[in-house]
């Protein structure tokens, strides 16, 4: 009986690893590998408004967290429970942050975690909703920067993901590019993990050969620092690049880096928790400036549904902008949403160009 109970054990054991195999084998076979630099289509908009220097123009970044991340939500990944929101849930999410875009009224927009086709948000182009049935008159350039046809973490899985950052110009575009960042995991782990990027967009000048580049990201969040670190050196090399050409440039979203004062306005409370990596000053040549607001918090942590007044919520400012010198920084703001449709709050930029 005991040898019949071995077998039976050793037989269902073996069935396992040889299904692991196989969904390893599969998914690296499949695995999403984008080139270094890929044309991005630019999905036409009614307005293509023209700016010139001397003009000003307001650009607003979300990480809408897929609609799935609102303040009912917890993390597995920060130490919550939570994997996927309910539909219902993320349906409510979605049309809070719509209503957010077309109550803000910015020139631009930088969308990070927006999803067009995962288990996760039952599918919905959420890139459609944002732009055809909230802003239709502005252009939209999408790039990916995760897909992968099933994630097997946790249980229950994640299943299947196809999410990227996503900008929204009321200015006519050019032209736009997906520009690859380095990856820090290893396979197989890469083989199911993000694949992080640059999403550039270029925006002609009135009167000049000169040009508005506007730089979308999402950096490295859960890495041992050296992915962030890797990230952020490739970002400033694109913007110097950039600057060099006599262009204007600016980059925002969400950097997962704390920005200079922040650790001090809020502290880290638990560091076995999600902690992110730090932004200094030094990175910045001379003449370039952070554009950030310490008065709020850009996002929370999810460990727990949103509590403000419990001691284990967690605070960070990780979402802003970084301005070239021709660039002049009229107002930054971060817009204290409570957190209800995301777990960040969008951060609004004015600027004139010199």
């Amino acid at each position: 009986m005991g040898k019949k109970v071995l077998k039976g054990t050793g037989i269902t054991l073996a069935l396992i690893l040889l299904a692991a195999l196989l969904l390893i084998g599969w998914l690296t076979v499949t695995e999403y590998k984008p080139e270094p630099v890929e044309a991005v289509e630019v999905a036409p908009g009614e307005d293509g408004k023209t700016l010139a220097p001397g003009g000003s123009l307001v650009i607003l970044s979300q990480n809408t967290g897929y609609a799935g991340l609102g303040k009912e939500e917890d993390f597995f990944m920060d130490g919550g429970s939570g994997v996927r929101p309910t539909r219902e849930e993320m349906e409510q999410n979605l049309e809070g942050i719509k209503a957010l875009l077309l109550r803000e009224q910015a020139d631009v927009y930088f969308l990070q975690e927006v999803d067009t086709g995962s288990s996760r948000t039952s599918g919905i182009d959420q890139r459609a909703v944002y732009h055809r049935t909230a802003l239709p008159n502005y252009a939209s350039a999408y790039a990916l920067n995760y897909s992968c046809d099933f994630v097997p973490y946790p249980l229950p899985p994640i299943g299947r993901v196809h999410s990227g950052v996503q900008t929204l110009s009321a200015l006519a575009v050019r032209s736009a590019e997906r520009v690859a960042l380095p990856c820090p995991f290893s396979w197989p782990v890469s083989a199911a993990n993000l694949k992080r990027c640059l999403l550039v967009s270029y925006v002609p000048l009135q009167d000049t050969d000169k040009e508005l580049v506007l730089v979308n990201l999402h950096l490295e969040a859960y890495d041992d620092g050296e992915g962030k670190a890797a990230q952020t050196k490739q970002l400033m090399d694109l913007l110097c690049a950039e600057y060099e050409k006599g262009n204007y440039v600016i980059a925002g979203g969400d950097f997962n880096q704390t920005f200079p004062g922040a650790l001090e306005a809020y502290p880290i409370k638990d560091a076995s928790l999600w902690t992110p990596g730090t932004l200094e000053n030094s990175i910045l040549p001379e003449g370039w400036q952070f554009a950030y607001d310490l008065a709020a918090p850009s996002c929370r942590l999810l460990n727990q549904p949103y509590d403000p007044a419990s001691a284990a919520t967690q605070f960070y400012v990780i979402d802003g902008f970084i301005l070239s010198p021709n660039i002049r920084l009229d107002v930054v703001k971060t817009l204290d949403e409570q957190f209800t449709y995301t777990d960040h709050n969008p951060v609004k930029l004015a600027v004139t160009l010199q």
